[in-house]
């Protein structure tokens, strides 16, 4: 979907269309959600601070999000896909992969398919979408940021491999800027550059990534469209509206989330082994400490417990802008059984 919560916010307020609207906080500690491609041409994108976003465009509408009605909005949109395929595979509330090899309609085009669903889509919510088409799930994705908004790109087979060649290293789905920076440090420059590099030496500079790319720029990516995606993580944040430098305000705050985090899962009927603790400071620098048990935890004592001895676990660098606990390493199949963490909880208030 193109620019999907801020759409949704200027299709339910006919004065918002034609002008620049942000999805987000507009505090000194805001953060854009989400641009309307009318703010996007001055520079304003998602996870911008609120306070360069209104600088880039002093008109800058701020919008509360709502996202109770962008997930009705994403349900009916997926009608739409399932009235195609039920190989499904949705990403978020605004994005999915769709497997048409074998249609519902028996259309013999996948562009042609591409079309017709972006045109329901059109009718059932009077919404633009963008669409990819390609061989495989990674070329496709590239492919439908090519030709946004309300637009299309399909890349046949026979021309995979020109496409991946003539594409800037940037546009390729999976690297981010910090990635680029470092090829970029290696004279990589375009998917050209990319596919002269030999497996053994983009294993040394990426690590494991480094087989993925040696295989996606020569067209090569084997991901099927899956459409029971696994959740693999669940979790929980908060930004502050004063910087905190004291751990046991911290504290506080995780208590907070952990009481968040406890609710989702109990909602998802998940639980989890490793819990990330997740701190950004105040000069906007991220990082990230985790922990993984040997048993599944789903209460928030527990999860505060873990954040806890991973808030101590060395000294604050700056102070914290930013908190956030994420459990992973989940039980998809089966929520933990009430015994265990019952066990599990008297083991711990006897180490207290």
């Amino acid at each position: 979907m193109d620019a999907f919560y801020a759409s949704v916010e200027q299709l339910d307020d006919p004065e918002l269309r034609g002008k620049p609207v942000a999805v987000g906080g507009s505090s000194q500690r805001g953060v854009v959600s989400a641009a309307s491609y009318e703010a996007r041409k001055f520079g304003v994108r998602s996870a911008m601070s609120s306070v360069i976003a209104k600088r880039n465009c002093p008109d800058l509408i701020f919008v509360k999000p709502r996202f109770e009605r962008y997930k009705e909005i994403s349900g009916q949109i997926r009608e739409v896909f399932y009235e195609y395929t039920d190989l499904v595979e949705p990403l978020s509330l605004d994005e999915a992969y769709l497997d048409v090899t074998e249609n519902k309609k028996g259309l013999p085009s996948a562009t042609l398919i591409a079309k017709q669903i972006r045109n329901r889509i059109k009718e059932k919510t009077g919404l633009n979408a963008s669409a990819g088409i390609s061989i495989n799930k990674f070329i496709a994705k590239v492919a439908s940021d090519v030709n946004k908004p309300n637009g299309q790109k399909t890349v046949p087979p026979e021309e995979v491999l020109q496409f991946l060649e003539d594409l800037d290293i940037r546009k390729f789905y999976g690297v981010g800027k910090v990635t680029a920076e470092k090829m970029y440090r290696l004279g990589i420059f375009s998917g050209k550059d990319l596919k002269e590099k030999t497996e053994e030496y983009l294993s040394e500079h990426f690590g494991k990534s480094g087989s993925h790319f040696y295989n996606v720029v020569r067209g090569i990516h084997h991901s099927e469209v899956k459409p029971h995606r696994t959740r693999k993580s669940l979790g929980a944040e908060r930004t502050f509206n004063e910087n905190i430098s004291s751990e046991v305000f911290m504290l506080e705050k995780l208590k907070n989330i952990a009481e968040e985090i406890e609710r989702r899962l109990e909602k998802s009927k998940v639980a989890g082994k490793t819990v990330t603790l997740k701190i950004k400071y105040s000069d906007f620098t991220l990082q990230t400490r985790s922990k993984t048990v040997n048993y599944y935890i789903a209460r928030k004592e527990l999860i505060l417990e873990i954040a806890k001895e991973l808030l101590y676990q060395e000294k604050m660098k700056n102070s914290v802008r930013l908190l956030g606990i994420s459990l992973s390493n989940l039980n998809t199949e089966k929520a933990v059984s009430k015994e265990i963490d019952k066990e599990i909880s008297v083991q711990l208030k006897f180490r207290f």
